[in-house]
């Protein structure tokens, strides 16, 4: 494969490194470790990833069986090749630091298109959707140390969690800033 691997298929990579299976297990343990709140995957990212995997012999197929009345299944397993690959990638995506441009970004460059009041606003709002989708992933956490997930299979959600406490404490303070007046969209231009 000459393009950098996807999450997705770091993903399946990932599955695949526990042994061989089958893509709709391995959509279930994606979402049983909660893997999906991490990487963004859908039903066909998925089989499209295990594809383009099966083409590039980063993985291969093992078998191929039919159980009961279910459609045939085919099992998969990660070749040498795939497991030095995912290391490779893994060993970038942790050493590079990557440009990414939330969403949020956006709004906040371009925070003067409203007025400052309404801006305030949906802020407080936005402030209350994350402390209650922080208070969510905190519960997913908790729920999967309680099963026994060992910490180092979880540290993708501490980030998430990590970043989503510092975007509140950003959204509070400047909500706070607009509220008090200490953040005014009033240009500090003297006249020469």
């Amino acid at each position: 494969m000459s393009r950098p691997l996807t999450p997705v298929a770091l993903t399946v990579l990932r599955m695949l490194s526990d042994g061989p299976m089958h893509p709709y297990e391995m959509q279930q343990r994606i979402r049983q470790y909660a893997y999906d709140r991490s990487v963004k995957i859908t039903h066909g990212s998925l089989y499209h990833s295990v594809e383009r995997l099966a083409q590039g012999c980063l993985i291969e197929p093992v078998e191929t069986a039919r159980s009961g009345r279910r459609p045939e299944r085919t099992v998969y397993a990660i070749t040498d090749q795939g497991r030095e690959v995912a290391q490779q990638r893994m060993a970038e995506l942790l050493a590079e630091p990557a440009e990414e441009f939330p969403l949020l970004g956006t709004a906040l460059a371009f925070i003067d298109l409203l007025p400052e009041d309404e801006v305030a606003r949906q802020l407080r709002r936005r402030e209350m959707r994350l402390e209650a989708s922080l208070a969510a992933d905190q519960a997913v956490y908790e729920a999967l140390r309680k099963r026994g997930l060992e910490r180092y299979k979880l540290i993708d959600h501490e980030l998430v969690m990590a970043r989503k406490k510092a975007e509140l404490d950003l959204v509070r303070d400047l909500a706070a800033d607009l509220e008090s007046g200490r953040l005014t969209f009033i240009d500090d231009k003297e006249d020469s």
